[in-house]
């Protein structure tokens, strides 16, 4: 659940409402501790609702003494980032055709557990892989932070305390349980963790031992990630053999007011209003109601979506991120790129071209860190700097037209 800020997912907002009134009654409101890494006064607090929460003296005291705060996940907590990535820049970099060849390597190396996930929770093996390729790129970016010290920093500091505490208190559940080795409980600074990056409290309800070793292990066992993702997945309603949408040609003038994923309608009533599919055939009446989905509006790609792209939106709560689930599906599948290009004319960078460009901002003298395809800050701040100098616009994006830029010297 990557990428993704703190990532509450399906209902973690009333889990945490409900968390709330108990931390409440508890005389655990959240409050404002001193800013201090030492946070034993915190613990000392929670330890009461952590043992009504069912975590045993000897885990709290394992886990928790001398517990150290790090303020670094308080700050990308209040962190509110300047630059706004186009849909075209995010779709480009999720689903480019090095994460589909290495989806594809996925299906053929994990055939047999995800037929077996298909057949027991009806989820289709490209859809499981997909969402496996956009939360860890395939177990190649878990998160670097531990979480007990992360979920135990955000339990004392900041906002949304009560719902972080729930999490502290289920990551705590997990190890007194066994599932993962504690030098192993690490993931993103929110507490998301594994092959496809489960909050504690999502692990605790979907979690499954799919490997049959006796521990559902989301860090170590893909096997028991893929088949947890397709109970995920199961559970937030997905409907066996039904595509998550299909990509529309719109009429011209088509009114988009009110339309959306969540506006469902019967394919009747988009047929009487001139949507066609995108190779101007008929609707399939087999679909059902379906939403319009249109991120960059009525002149980039649309796409009626029905009941499954609302589960997979569940995941990460994010229209871009579940249409990059539901196209990378579609590629394993052996789809091709959407029909429509989107309404720019400067393309995104694929995570290829994004390291190359990153090479040529070294090799300028930008000091960027590591070459790695993440054009962050430092990144763009380097291309700002080479667009003053070609005489561009200096937006610090990096896009099709500084990448030919600096291949032309």
């Amino acid at each position: 659940m990557t990428k993704h800020a703190s990532k509450p997912r399906n209902t973690a907002l009333v889990r945490a409402a409900a968390m709330s009134a108990v931390l409440a009654s508890a005389g655990l409101a959240p409050k404002a501790w001193a800013q201090s890494t030492d946070l034993s006064a915190c613990m000392a607090e929670l330890r009461p609702a952590a043992r009504s929460g069912k975590v045993s003296d000897d885990t709290w005291a394992r886990h928790t003494a001398g517990l150290q705060a790090d303020f670094s996940v308080i700050e990308k907590l209040n962190f509110q980032p300047e630059f706004r990535m186009p849909i075209w820049d995010y779709m480009s970099a999720l689903v480019d055709e090095e994460r589909v060849a290495d989806g594809a390597a996925r299906l053929t190396q994990h055939r047999q557990a995800l037929v077996r996930a298909e057949e027991r929770f009806g989820v289709d093996p490209a859809t499981v892989v997909a969402v496996w390729g956009v939360e860890s790129n395939f177990g190649q970016t878990f998160g670097k932070y531990p979480l007990v010290q992360a979920l135990g920093t955000l339990s004392c500091h900041g906002r949304r305390q009560s719902f972080f505490r729930g999490e502290f208190f289920a990551a705590l559940r997990i190890l007194q349980a066994g599932h993962i080795a504690p030098e192993r409980f690490v993931g993103s600074w929110a507490g998301a963790f594994g092959h496809t990056q489960f909050m504690p409290t999502t692990f605790e309800r979907l979690a499954v031992d799919f490997d049959g070793d006796g521990r559902a292990d989301l860090m170590d066992s893909s096997v028991d990630a893929l088949g947890s993702t397709a109970n995920f997945l199961a559970r937030a309603g997905w409907q066996r053999g039904l595509p998550w949408g299909i990509e529309v040609k719109l009429p011209a003038g088509i009114s988009l007011a009110g339309e959306g994923r969540r506006t469902k309608r019967p394919v009747a009533e988009w047929t009487a209003r001139g949507v066609r599919r995108i190779d101007g055939t008929a609707l399939p009446e087999s679909l059902g109601n379906l939403g319009l989905l249109t991120l960059a509006g009525a002149n980039g790609p649309a796409f009626l979506v029905t009941r499954n792209f609302d589960a997979l939106y569940s995941y990460n709560a994010a229209e871009s991120y579940g249409l990059a689930i539901a196209h990378l599906s579609d590629r394993l599948r052996g789809g091709g790129p959407f029909a429509t290009p989107w309404p720019t004319d400067d393309a995104g960078l694929s995570r290829a071209e994004r390291r190359e460009l990153q090479g040529f901002l070294t090799m300028r003298g930008h000091d960027i860190g590591p070459i790695d395809g993440m054009l962050g800050e430092k990144s763009r701040e380097a291309i700002r700097a080479e667009q003053k100098r070609l005489g561009m616009e200096a937006n610090g994006r990096g896009g099709q037209k500084i990448l030919k830029a600096l291949r032309g010297g």
